[in-house]
Protein backbone atom coordinates (compact mmCIF):
# COMPACT_ATOMS: atom_id res chain seq x y z
CA UNK A 1 0.00 0.00 0.00
CA UNK A 2 1.16 3.79 -0.92
CA UNK A 3 1.92 4.86 2.75
CA UNK A 4 -1.58 4.92 4.83
CA UNK A 5 -3.47 4.94 1.04
CA UNK A 6 -5.95 2.48 0.81
CA UNK A 7 -6.08 2.51 -3.47
CA UNK A 8 -2.43 4.21 -3.54
CA UNK A 9 -1.66 7.35 -5.79
CA UNK A 10 -3.71 6.27 -9.60
CA UNK A 11 -6.71 5.44 -9.66
CA UNK A 12 -8.29 2.02 -9.73
CA UNK A 13 -10.88 0.08 -11.07
CA UNK A 14 -13.23 -2.81 -8.48
CA UNK A 15 -15.47 -5.71 -10.06
CA UNK A 16 -18.80 -4.71 -8.75
CA UNK A 17 -19.80 -8.85 -7.78
CA UNK A 18 -16.85 -9.93 -10.01
CA UNK A 19 -17.67 -8.78 -13.90
CA UNK A 20 -20.58 -6.80 -12.88
CA UNK A 21 -24.52 -7.08 -11.72
CA UNK A 22 -26.58 -9.77 -13.54
CA UNK A 23 -24.62 -11.85 -16.33
CA UNK A 24 -22.13 -10.75 -17.66
CA UNK A 25 -20.69 -12.07 -20.93
CA UNK A 26 -21.71 -15.55 -19.60
CA UNK A 27 -20.55 -15.06 -16.07
CA UNK A 28 -23.39 -14.66 -13.35
CA UNK A 29 -22.57 -12.23 -10.55
CA UNK A 30 -20.53 -13.34 -7.28
CA UNK A 31 -19.87 -16.61 -9.08
CA UNK A 32 -16.08 -17.61 -9.31
CA UNK A 33 -16.19 -17.73 -13.22
CA UNK A 34 -16.98 -13.91 -13.15
CA UNK A 35 -14.42 -13.38 -10.43
CA UNK A 36 -11.88 -14.65 -12.50
CA UNK A 37 -12.97 -13.43 -15.44
CA UNK A 38 -12.79 -9.72 -13.72
CA UNK A 39 -9.13 -10.04 -12.99
CA UNK A 40 -8.49 -11.33 -16.43
CA UNK A 41 -10.23 -8.00 -17.84
CA UNK A 42 -7.50 -5.80 -16.03
CA UNK A 43 -9.18 -4.81 -12.68
CA UNK A 44 -6.96 -3.98 -9.72
CA UNK A 45 -9.99 -5.35 -7.07
CA UNK A 46 -12.94 -7.00 -6.80
CA UNK A 47 -16.07 -6.09 -4.62
CA UNK A 48 -17.16 -9.18 -2.51
CA UNK A 49 -20.83 -9.46 -0.95
CA UNK A 50 -20.36 -11.41 2.29
CA UNK A 51 -23.52 -12.89 4.33
CA UNK A 52 -23.62 -15.72 6.86
CA UNK A 53 -25.32 -19.01 6.98
CA UNK A 54 -27.05 -20.37 10.02
CA UNK A 55 -24.02 -22.43 11.10
CA UNK A 56 -21.15 -19.45 10.80
CA UNK A 57 -19.79 -19.88 7.51
CA UNK A 58 -19.36 -17.00 4.97
CA UNK A 59 -20.94 -16.95 1.74
CA UNK A 60 -20.91 -14.48 -1.21
CA UNK A 61 -24.22 -13.61 -1.92
CA UNK A 62 -26.03 -9.84 -2.58
CA UNK A 63 -29.34 -10.46 -1.46
CA UNK A 64 -30.53 -11.96 2.05
CA UNK A 65 -32.80 -14.50 0.29
CA UNK A 66 -32.54 -16.34 -2.63
CA UNK A 67 -35.43 -16.14 -5.45
CA UNK A 68 -37.65 -18.78 -3.19
CA UNK A 69 -37.61 -16.68 -0.75
CA UNK A 70 -35.22 -19.32 1.66
CA UNK A 71 -32.90 -16.82 4.07
CA UNK A 72 -29.14 -17.22 3.60
CA UNK A 73 -29.03 -16.86 7.28
CA UNK A 74 -32.17 -19.84 7.86
CA UNK A 75 -29.51 -22.42 6.15
CA UNK A 76 -26.32 -23.98 6.20
CA UNK A 77 -22.76 -23.24 4.02
CA UNK A 78 -23.41 -26.53 2.45
CA UNK A 79 -27.00 -26.00 1.57
CA UNK A 80 -26.08 -22.41 0.24
CA UNK A 81 -23.57 -23.87 -1.76
CA UNK A 82 -26.32 -26.57 -3.40
CA UNK A 83 -28.31 -23.36 -4.39
CA UNK A 84 -25.17 -22.09 -5.96
CA UNK A 85 -23.04 -19.88 -3.69
CA UNK A 86 -19.98 -19.43 -3.50
CA UNK A 87 -18.16 -19.72 -0.18
CA UNK A 88 -16.22 -17.23 0.45
CA UNK A 89 -13.33 -18.90 1.51
CA UNK A 90 -13.04 -20.81 -2.34
CA UNK A 91 -13.13 -17.28 -3.88
CA UNK A 92 -10.18 -16.13 -1.65
CA UNK A 93 -8.15 -19.03 -2.12
CA UNK A 94 -8.56 -18.90 -6.07
CA UNK A 95 -7.86 -15.06 -6.14
CA UNK A 96 -4.45 -13.80 -6.95
CA UNK A 97 -2.51 -12.05 -4.48
CA UNK A 98 -1.95 -9.19 -6.73
CA UNK A 99 -6.18 -8.32 -6.63
CA UNK A 100 -7.03 -6.29 -3.61
CA UNK A 101 -10.61 -7.42 -2.00
CA UNK A 102 -13.57 -4.66 -1.19
CA UNK A 103 -15.65 -6.70 1.66
CA UNK A 104 -18.97 -5.57 1.58
CA UNK A 105 -20.73 -6.41 4.38
CA UNK A 106 -24.44 -7.18 4.23
CA UNK A 107 -25.48 -6.97 7.93
CA UNK A 108 -28.79 -9.57 8.63
CA UNK A 109 -31.43 -8.97 10.72
CA UNK A 110 -30.29 -11.43 13.15
CA UNK A 111 -27.21 -10.00 14.10
CA UNK A 112 -29.54 -7.39 16.13
CA UNK A 113 -29.77 -10.26 18.60
CA UNK A 114 -25.70 -11.63 18.17
CA UNK A 115 -22.93 -10.36 20.18
CA UNK A 116 -20.15 -8.54 18.05
CA UNK A 117 -17.75 -11.23 17.37
CA UNK A 118 -20.79 -13.45 16.27
CA UNK A 119 -22.26 -10.96 13.98
CA UNK A 120 -21.31 -11.37 10.11
CA UNK A 121 -18.92 -8.33 10.54
CA UNK A 122 -17.53 -10.32 13.64
CA UNK A 123 -17.13 -13.48 11.57
CA UNK A 124 -15.24 -11.90 8.94
CA UNK A 125 -13.12 -9.93 11.05
CA UNK A 126 -9.90 -13.03 11.45
CA UNK A 127 -10.46 -13.39 7.57
CA UNK A 128 -9.71 -9.62 6.53
CA UNK A 129 -6.65 -9.43 9.44
CA UNK A 130 -5.45 -12.57 7.56
CA UNK A 131 -6.39 -11.45 4.43
CA UNK A 132 -4.42 -8.03 4.98
CA UNK A 133 -0.94 -9.54 5.62
CA UNK A 134 -1.22 -10.49 2.03
CA UNK A 135 -3.66 -8.28 -0.16
CA UNK A 136 -5.14 -5.23 -0.57
CA UNK A 137 -8.12 -5.36 1.80
CA UNK A 138 -10.80 -3.08 2.64
CA UNK A 139 -14.16 -3.91 4.43
CA UNK A 140 -17.18 -1.71 3.65
CA UNK A 141 -20.78 -1.62 4.68
CA UNK A 142 -24.25 0.86 4.79
CA UNK A 143 -24.09 -0.20 8.41
CA UNK A 144 -22.01 1.83 10.36
CA UNK A 145 -22.15 -0.65 13.31
CA UNK A 146 -20.65 -3.40 11.40
CA UNK A 147 -17.82 -0.88 10.71
CA UNK A 148 -17.46 -0.19 13.79
CA UNK A 149 -16.69 -3.79 14.85
CA UNK A 150 -14.53 -3.84 12.12
CA UNK A 151 -12.29 -1.42 13.72
CA UNK A 152 -12.60 -3.24 17.07
CA UNK A 153 -11.74 -6.73 16.06
CA UNK A 154 -9.65 -5.76 12.69
CA UNK A 155 -8.13 -2.23 14.35
CA UNK A 156 -5.74 -2.95 10.81
CA UNK A 157 -7.49 -3.07 8.06
CA UNK A 158 -8.92 0.19 5.89
CA UNK A 159 -13.14 0.80 6.37
CA UNK A 160 -15.48 2.42 4.06
CA UNK A 161 -18.86 3.97 4.55
CA UNK A 162 -21.47 3.01 1.66
CA UNK A 163 -24.21 4.98 1.34
CA UNK A 164 -27.33 3.91 -1.04
CA UNK A 165 -28.74 4.48 -4.36
CA UNK A 166 -29.25 9.25 -4.44
CA UNK A 167 -28.08 9.14 -0.88
CA UNK A 168 -27.97 13.36 0.12
CA UNK A 169 -24.07 13.64 -0.67
CA UNK A 170 -23.78 16.25 2.14
CA UNK A 171 -25.27 13.71 4.69
CA UNK A 172 -22.73 10.85 3.36
CA UNK A 173 -19.96 13.49 3.29
CA UNK A 174 -20.07 14.50 7.04
CA UNK A 175 -21.39 10.89 8.41
CA UNK A 176 -17.71 9.58 6.92
CA UNK A 177 -16.14 12.81 8.61
CA UNK A 178 -17.75 12.12 11.43
CA UNK A 179 -16.78 8.25 11.50
CA UNK A 180 -13.25 6.42 12.12
CA UNK A 181 -13.67 5.46 8.34
CA UNK A 182 -10.97 5.71 5.46
CA UNK A 183 -13.13 5.63 2.46
CA UNK A 184 -16.28 7.09 1.07
CA UNK A 185 -18.16 4.94 -1.28
CA UNK A 186 -21.87 6.90 -2.34
CA UNK A 187 -23.64 5.15 -5.23
CA UNK A 188 -22.68 7.80 -8.60
CA UNK A 189 -26.36 8.78 -8.28
CA UNK A 190 -25.66 10.77 -5.33
CA UNK A 191 -23.32 12.55 -7.18
CA UNK A 192 -25.86 14.24 -10.02
CA UNK A 193 -28.97 15.78 -9.86
CA UNK A 194 -31.72 13.24 -8.89
CA UNK A 195 -35.31 13.10 -7.32
CA UNK A 196 -34.13 13.57 -4.00
CA UNK A 197 -31.50 16.12 -4.45
CA UNK A 198 -32.17 18.79 -7.76
CA UNK A 199 -29.52 20.56 -9.22
CA UNK A 200 -29.97 23.77 -7.13
CA UNK A 201 -29.33 21.59 -3.54
CA UNK A 202 -25.97 20.11 -5.15
CA UNK A 203 -22.34 21.27 -4.66
CA UNK A 204 -20.30 20.75 -7.88
CA UNK A 205 -18.74 17.30 -8.73
CA UNK A 206 -14.79 18.75 -8.32
CA UNK A 207 -15.90 20.69 -4.96
CA UNK A 208 -17.41 17.23 -3.22
CA UNK A 209 -14.90 15.14 -3.68
CA UNK A 210 -11.92 17.70 -2.79
CA UNK A 211 -13.97 18.34 0.44
CA UNK A 212 -13.66 14.54 0.71
CA UNK A 213 -9.94 14.38 0.17
CA UNK A 214 -9.17 17.77 2.53
CA UNK A 215 -11.56 15.59 5.26
CA UNK A 216 -8.71 12.86 5.41
CA UNK A 217 -10.33 10.09 3.15
CA UNK A 218 -10.42 8.70 -0.08
CA UNK A 219 -13.25 8.40 -2.73
CA UNK A 220 -15.06 5.43 -4.14
CA UNK A 221 -17.92 5.74 -6.07
CA UNK A 222 -19.81 2.96 -7.32
CA UNK A 223 -21.91 1.69 -10.26
CA UNK A 224 -21.40 4.37 -12.58
CA UNK A 225 -21.81 3.91 -16.17
CA UNK A 226 -18.90 4.93 -18.46
CA UNK A 227 -19.19 8.38 -19.63
CA UNK A 228 -19.83 9.25 -16.05
CA UNK A 229 -16.97 7.07 -14.86
CA UNK A 230 -14.40 9.01 -17.04
CA UNK A 231 -16.44 12.79 -15.51
CA UNK A 232 -15.41 10.96 -11.98
CA UNK A 233 -12.03 10.08 -12.91
CA UNK A 234 -11.62 13.99 -13.97
CA UNK A 235 -12.68 15.18 -10.66
CA UNK A 236 -10.24 13.37 -8.62
CA UNK A 237 -11.95 9.90 -7.43
CA UNK A 238 -9.55 7.41 -6.17
CA UNK A 239 -11.59 4.51 -7.08
CA UNK A 240 -14.32 3.39 -9.22
CA UNK A 241 -16.61 -0.15 -8.51
CA UNK A 242 -18.16 -0.62 -11.74
CA UNK A 243 -20.31 -3.41 -13.93
CA UNK A 244 -19.61 -4.64 -17.54
CA UNK A 245 -16.40 -4.86 -16.18
CA UNK A 246 -14.12 -5.89 -19.93
CA UNK A 247 -16.48 -3.06 -21.32
CA UNK A 248 -15.30 -0.14 -18.70
CA UNK A 249 -11.82 -1.02 -18.58
CA UNK A 250 -11.27 -1.29 -22.51
CA UNK A 251 -12.70 2.05 -22.50
CA UNK A 252 -11.13 3.87 -19.37
CA UNK A 253 -7.69 2.28 -19.82
CA UNK A 254 -7.29 4.42 -22.65
CA UNK A 255 -7.97 7.57 -20.70
CA UNK A 256 -5.09 8.74 -19.38
CA UNK A 257 -4.46 8.21 -15.65
CA UNK A 258 -4.05 11.29 -13.62
CA UNK A 259 -0.38 11.60 -11.99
Amino acid sequence: MDGNRVFGRSPVLLGHRGCGRGTVNGHQENTLGSFLAAVDAGVDWVEVDVRRTSDDQLVVVHNPAGPDGVFYADITAREAAARGALRLEALLAALPDSVGVDFDVKTSMEDATRDRAATTMGRLASIAVREARRREVLVTSFDPGALDIARQLAPGVARGLLTWVDFPIGHAVAAAGHLDVQVLAPHWGSLRPNDKEPKALQRPLDYVVDLVHESGREFLAWCPGVKFAQRLLDAGVDALCVNDVPTVVASLLAAPARS
